[in-house]
């Protein structure tokens, strides 16, 4: 799970939208949080928000798919690939962040 100084950086300047996201470096990848909620991580250069029933179908209907931490045949963790057309747009990219962080709080409660 490399992920290079250079994507994070682009992440988090396409994510100045939404106020307090800091990076922090994990397991070879990278969490992000917002407000000390954790809501999506970077492995390899692939940016993956935290899901549930309220934004999953906004993923599945673009075909992205979930995080798999040890490849294709382990299992699927609550992160979805982030579409590239949505990460291109900071405040399209922003309202997708927002519904992560959202699903991200309800969970920690």
């Amino acid at each position: 799970m490399v992920v290079s100084d250079g994507y994070t950086e682009y992440i988090l300047d396409q994510l100045s939208y939404v106020e307090n996201v800091v990076s922090k470096k994990m397991f070879g990848g990278v969490g992000l949080y917002c407000d000390s909620v954790f809501f999506a991580l970077i492995a390899d250069d692939v940016l993956y928000f935290k899901v549930d029933d309220s934004n999953r179908k906004d993923y599945e209907e673009r075909g992205m798919g979930s995080f798999k931490p040890f490849g294709e045949s382990s299992y699927s963790m609550q992160y979805f690939e982030v579409p590239a057309d949505i990460m291109e747009v900071q405040n399209e990219l922003g309202i997708w962040a927002e519904k992560a962080i959202d699903v991200a709080r309800r969970k920690r409660k």
